[in-house]
């Protein structure tokens, strides 16, 4: 008998207003978290350089299905970084390609004359010992005067 008292009060909360009005605020959130993802999928597709409006029709039309078949196909990288990637990828190229020799110690400038580097001292290379003449530090002959070092 109290076993039945009891789920009388079960039943009971399940039919008063409380209840209801819980499940009105689940459903509601449920459908803002819904539409956020719209948004979201939108918003990363127009990044990602996709078809942003299809995308997001997808993702309302099948739900969390369609965001995870989104997620799983989207391109891997964002416009901004692929521009950026290949605008670093020049200024290395030209970096590489450039006359411009730097100190190997501090980076700074320097020309191919330089027996010393004029800012941290470092030795870059040996003078000839017959014609003066600026040698890299592992020449074992002067190329212009045939002298031995």
């Amino acid at each position: 008998m109290d076993f039945l008292k009891y789920f009388e009060n079960i039943m009971d909360f399940f039919r008063s207003p409380v209840w209801k009005y819980m499940i009105y605020g689940i459903i509601f959130i449920l459908i803002v978290v819904w539409l956020s993802f719209v948004y979201w999928t939108y918003r990363d597709a127009k990044l990602r350089n996709t078809s942003a409006v299809f995308w997001a029709f997808i993702v309302f039309v099948l739900n969390y299905l369609g965001l995870i078949i989104y997620i799983i196909i989207r391109p891997p990288e964002y416009i901004e970084d692929i521009v950026e990637r290949d605008l670093e990828i020049k200024r290395t190229e030209m970096l590489l390609s450039s006359a411009i020799l730097r100190c190997p110690t501090c980076g700074k400038e320097i020309k191919d004359d330089f027996v010393i580097c004029p800012n941290c001292r470092k030795k870059l290379k040996k003078p000839c010992v017959q014609c003066e003449k600026p040698l890299n530090l592992d020449w074992k002959v002067c190329p212009y005067c045939k002298s031995e070092q």
